[in-house]
């Protein structure tokens, strides 16, 4: 595998060409200095630090893991993931985008992703340690007191603490109803909670003074459903009053999870006896709460899916140059070598621009949507900060889903450009594909996330929010119908637009009749909707590139744009199609067999 080089001209595409974070994000309160010179500065600082420091100790940290005591309950993190972090703390980066009022640098979050993405395809595994503090430290900021703000949020800015959010137990993931976890009220306004939580990523490790948990847990006497849960601060060390460490506390890690990838990471399973913990937010409310940290994290499994598959491209990439593999089918490209180079073959161009397609088309996205979280957070104008929530709201369960699918696709792909060389794990190639494969499964499977999206997102509003983005998308094709250049992107989206409304309609009028209808329908919905939306962006990238490439001396570069574009609207896009067929068919076909006759 080559060593990762950071897509910096692609961000900057992204960033000033297609998104123009400049003509919005000064204009919002307290950004007013992130300037075009203050973005590329820490690009290059974030793209520095990813190809020097943790690119190079990927694989050995894959192959070392994470060494558990049990003895101790301690765990030892791979070589230089200790140092990585102190060196990336020294940076900055551990506050990038958080409240100045707490050491934070007050960064926009369009200028946090990227640099989240690039930690993402350096190495992934080490990116979730630093990625869970901030999920933490978001959680405590929104909802926390201000003794709890001003207790942690200093120190998780500044990385010397870190955070893990502690949902799972043994018995239950997704429904966390049934969760039994319990917090018994103290004298001093404290619980002691009690119970085991399981697959705890960054539960315990050696890269910081303390560890925050943030605990579902359930308080005596209140219900038994999803609306009986609070959300607990559980610290590894007490808070002494004058703010310096105390005691342990009784959270322990029992053991750490056998995992097929992400093994550099440390995945616990914490055992509570007893332990001290705070409220935080209100009683019974602490679901509510928790979605706060989990939709961070669920946009960070979307940033996985794309930095991983960033990665894979690359790989197969140089190897396609340089694998000399037959010849062309109409003759020699390279007759002064015994063979060509691979990437002369149409199967081969069909996997790499799959690659392509997929990870520069996720990258707009991510763009656009930690642009809508800055307006949504920052901006003077209602109705301009309830849009975006709004687009953040529809777009995260398909950011999480059919990112990390597509995600996984090309580093699927990328061992199969790499073919024997792929399966053996000193390419490096293998690797991407296991640490991939996770980012579909937690925080929420991604087939829960296409029941968020159909269920809450766009029939429990009556398509209010879906509307907002098919309302961009109508306007876009429709300010671009008479350009000639751009035809055969437009007419194939704005069809696709319309058909949508009349699928989401007929879907949830079977919804009324039988529930299991939105089931069966969900998770190719939700690909449906990935499809629009990559298809929005890269019809929008072709028209920033066809406006860019003549006479340029950049024309390989939109050249490129505009060939990737054509190339996903004539041999992914079509996919839609198959997928409109298949939300015809409905629950029948998969409601039809009893459970008991699935066996013989």
């Amino acid at each position: 595998m080559p060593a990762y080089k950071a897509p910096l001209r692609d961000f900057d595409f992204v960033l000033n060409e297609l998104i123009e974070v400049q003509n919005i994000i000064p204009t919002l309160p307290g950004y007013e200095e992130a300037t075009a010179d203050v973005f590329a500065s820490y690009l290059e600082a974030g793209a520095k630090f990813c190809e020097n420091e943790l690119s190079p100790i990927n694989r050995a940290a894959d192959e070392e893991g994470c060494l558990f005591d049990a003895a101790t309950h301690s765990v030892k993190t791979p070589a230089g993931f200790k140092e990585a972090y102190q060196q990336f703390c020294e940076l900055g980066f551990t506050g990038l985008d958080c409240d100045p009022e707490y050491g934070g640098q007050g960064m926009p979050k369009v200028l946090g992703f990227p640099i989240m993405e690039m930690q993402c395809s350096a190495n992934v595994a080490w990116s979730m340690y630093p990625g869970l503090s901030h999920g933490a430290y978001s959680a405590i900021h929104a909802h926390g007191t201000d003794e709890q703000k001003a207790t942690y949020l200093p120190h998780i800015v500044a990385g010397d603490w870190t955070g893990t959010m502690c949902l799972t137990e043994p018995h239950c993931g997704t429904d966390l109803g049934l969760l039994k976890t319990r917090a018994e009220p103290n004298d001093d306004g404290s619980v002691s909670i009690t119970g085991t939580k399981i697959f705890i990523s960054a539960g315990e490790h050696d890269m910081s003074d303390n560890i925050i948990h943030l605990v579902l847990a359930r308080l005596p006497d209140s219900p038994k459903d999803v609306k009986g849960i609070s959300l607990f601060i559980v610290p590894k060390f007490l808070i002494n009053a004058d703010g310096s460490l105390g005691e342990r506390n009784t959270v322990f890690c029992g053991s750490l999870e056998h995992k097929m990838g992400i093994k550099a990471n440390a995945t616990a399973v914490i055992n509570l006896d007893g332990a001290r913990g705070y409220l935080i937010g209100e009683k019974n409310k602490g679901l509510a709460c928790m979605f706060t940290m989990m939709n961070a994290a669920r946009l960070g499994c979307g940033m996985q899916g794309l930095g991983l598959g960033e990665a894979a491209f690359q790989g197969a990439l140089a190897y396609a140059r340089e694998r000399l593999q037959m010849r062309s089918l109409n003759g020699p490209v390279a007759p002064e070598k015994p063979a060509d180079p691979i990437i002369v073959h149409p199967d081969v161009r069909r996997m790499l621009l799959t690659q392509k397609a997929y990870t520069e088309a996720g990258r707009a996205l991510t763009a656009f949507l930690a642009l809508q979280l800055d307006i949504e957070e920052k901006s003077t104008d209602d109705d301009a900060r309830q849009d975006a929530a709004d687009l953040v709201a529809l777009l995260t369960p398909v950011a999480k889903a059919f990112m990390t699918d597509n995600g996984y696709t090309a580093t699927n792909m990328g061992m199969q450009v790499l073919g024997g060389h792929g399966f053996i794990r000193e390419w490096g190639m293998e690797q991407l594909v296991r640490d991939c494969r996770i980012s579909q499964i937690y925080e929420g499977t991604n087939g829960i996330q296409a029941i968020d999206l159909l269920g809450r997102k766009v029939l429990m509003d009556q398509g209010q929010k879906l509307r907002k983005f098919t309302k961009m998308v109508h306007k876009f094709c429709e300010a671009n119908a008479g350009d000639a250049q751009l035809k055969e992107f437009v007419e194939p989206l704005s069809a696709l637009n319309k058909q949508i409304a009349e699928i989401t309609m007929n879907i949830g009028m079977a919804a009324m009749m039988n529930k299991d209808e939105a089931g069966a329908a969900a998770t190719d919905y939700l690909r449906l909707i990935g499809h629009l939306t990559y298809g929005y962006f890269w019809a929008w990238m072709a028209r920033v590139a066809a406006g860019k490439a003549e006479g340029s001396a950049e024309a390989a570069f939109y050249n490129a744009k505009i060939s990737t574009a054509r190339f996903y609207f004539s041999k992914l896009f079509p996919e839609t199609q198959s997928l409109i067929v298949t939300l015809k068919a409905g629950a029948k076909p998969l409601m039809a067999l009893d459970a008991e006759d699935f066996a013989f």
